[in-house]
């Protein structure tokens, strides 16, 4: 009797979170499973060894994200969401979901699948192994940044023409909404990671958030700019992007670097582990991009796209010397330098229909949020 109930009560939760509608939508695409995997309640629990502490990777308002281990012994991550009730849009999340997984750009995190069997859903990303951005620049415990300065323009370049994409997609506008240092992850090679996770409400963050959200309270692609100009900011200085320990008209890094520039005084700010006399115009150069980046009005700002295209001018080319702990073979150069970027070139299959015009979603510790709006057609802008 109590089996017979447990999985009535899953299947009651597979009906409130959306999954005939999935079904539905997979059937539609030809019933592949590919895309976006159902997985089950019994799998993610083994996975997680029954989501034990020992694999927590981050933890937040919005839930907890697990290292999962698959049986084919394939590593993901796992977000768990705090319950607060079934969703009450289960067609936007399933949506949400559908969209997201046949997002392919090696620059983004991909989403596998989900569990729709819990009170709330379960989602499954690709694992990056060596965590944030945020953990690698800024210094703890007296040690130093494990970032060198291409290492690191490399990583803004990436993260940049990955933004992009997401806000030109030629079927879709993705606006990430929180754009942030714990969200960019980095693989085995440093390659960015922009992370995607969840479907929780984020309005930004401190430090980062456009500070047009106030007066509109609503995020738009140049919210995106505005934080990744802070993000620039946190590469060149290795500096928090709000700090209580600064005096109090230095707390917010976006206000501090500015006004630093502005007094001709940007060499005290730079983080002096990453300025040499091969790079120091090339920092300068970046520096400009990013003050360019926070400009208090949107309209103002460039778009990700024109900030992509930028920082892609002024990568490492092979002439110039790499530092010892930057590269250790050709193979790692070429990682490292990359193909010229090509926004126009991928393309996002989403068939469907989809009824919604917008919808959010958001995560928590270095797998956070995108609000995703249909434009059918792309009207080019």
């Amino acid at each position: 009797m109590q089996r017979r109930k447990f999985i009535k009560l899953k299947e009651k939760y597979f009906k409130e979170n959306g999954g005939l509608l999935l079904q539905k939508q997979l059937a539609s695409q030809g019933g592949s499973m590919e895309t976006t995997k159902l997985f089950t309640a019994e799998e993610l629990e083994k996975a997680t060894n029954n989501y034990h502490e020992s694999r927590i990777l981050g933890e937040g308002g919005y839930g907890t994200v697990y290292k999962g281990i698959l049986p084919d012994k394939s590593v993901v991550a796992i977000k768990k969401s705090k319950v607060n009730g079934a969703p009450a849009q289960s067609d936007v999340f399933i949506n949400e979901v559908i969209v997201l997984s046949q997002i392919k750009h090696r620059n983004v995190v991909r989403l596998l699948g989900c569990c729709l069997e819990t009170p709330a859903p379960l989602l499954v990303y690709e694992f990056i192994v060596e965590g944030t951005l945020s953990e690698h620049i800024h210094k703890k415990n007296g040690k130093r940044s494990s970032l060198s300065w291409e290492l690191r323009l490399n990583i803004a370049t990436e993260t940049a023409g990955a933004l992009a994409y997401l806000h030109s997609s030629a079927l879709m506008q993705i606006i990430h909404r929180d754009v942030k240092a714990t969200n960019i992850l980095l693989d085995e090679h440093y390659t960015a990671k922009v992370s995607d996770f969840g479907a929780s409400r984020v309005q930004g963050t401190f430090g980062y958030l456009d500070p047009e959200y106030f007066l509109t309270n609503q995020l738009t692609e140049k919210s995106d700019v505005y934080s990744f100009g802070v993000v620039l900011m946190e590469l060149l200085t290795s500096k928090v992007a709000l700090s209580l320990a600064r005096p109090e008209e230095d707390r917010n890094l976006a206000n501090f670097f500015v006004r630093f520039m502005e007094e001709d005084r940007l060499n005290e700010v730079l983080d002096d582990d990453i300025v040499n006399e091969r790079n120091v115009e090339t920092l300068k150069k970046v520096a400009e991009v990013a003050k360019r980046c926070v400009r208090l009005k949107g309209q103002d700002r460039p778009s990700m796209k024109e900030v992509a295209m930028e920082l892609e001018g002024m990568r490492v080319t092979p002439k110039q010397p790499w530092g010892k702990s930057e590269v250790s073979s050709p193979e790692d150069t070429e990682h490292l330098l990359g193909s010229a970027m090509k926004l126009d070139a991928y393309f996002v299959d989403v068939r469907g229909d989809f009824g919604s015009r917008g919808a959010t979603i958001g995560t928590t510790s270095g797998y956070d949020s995108m609000q995703i709006q249909m434009v059918m057609p792309y009207d080019g802008r």
